[in-house]
């Protein structure tokens, strides 16, 4: 199996979010992350969908959700090929004889601290799966309190995006009277 991320189109409607997730239950797969927002369009919202699939069943998936009515355009996400990001919110132990080293981590990861106490920290870091991973490898010898983590958001490289060709403009209506 391999993971597989989607970017999914879809109308900004109550209810498109559980018809989308059904699908995948359905189909016995469970969604590594899901992070759903609302795009330059306000009738239309993005899914970006992380899930372990294999090649023939990825078709499968992507041909369902094309079924779907609210589903406007699928595109699966190269991971050379697009720009892939997560937010990271992480509260650290860091009394004041840790606290230095704490914030020398922050600093190389190029992360920032959103919340300080007498013994802890809140760190806020962004980036790729594995940028996250490491920082909290290095992060986990000072004690974390506590954590959450956002779902992958995801955009292709380039000039082109995914709304080019899925969101046609109606043709426009004739005010004439053909008489």
């Amino acid at each position: 199996m391999t993971r597989q991320t989607l970017s999914v189109l879809v109308e900004n409607k109550p209810g498109v979010l559980a018809r989308v997730a059904a699908l995948f239950s359905r189909l016995g797969f469970n969604i590594e992350s899901l992070a759903v927002g609302p795009t330059e369009h306000d009738d239309v919202s993005r899914m970006t969908i992380v899930v372990n699939l294999e090649d023939q069943r990825l078709e499968q998936v992507t041909k369902q959700l094309n079924k779907l009515v609210e589903v406007l355009k699928v595109v699966e996400l190269e991971d050379h090929g697009a720009v892939e990001r997560e937010l990271l919110l992480v509260k650290v132990r860091a009394d004041a004889t840790t606290r230095s080293q704490v914030l020398e981590t922050v600093q190389l990861f190029r992360a920032k601290v959103v919340d300080v106490a007498i013994d802890a920290v809140t760190i806020e870091v962004t980036g790729d799966r594995g940028k996250l991973e490491a920082m909290l490898r290095v992060l986990e010898p000072f004690g974390i309190r506590e954590l959450v983590q956002s779902g992958m958001v995801a955009i292709n490289r380039g000039s082109r995006s995914i709304t080019d060709r899925a969101l046609k403009p109606a043709p426009p209506i004739s005010t004439r009277n053909p008489a």
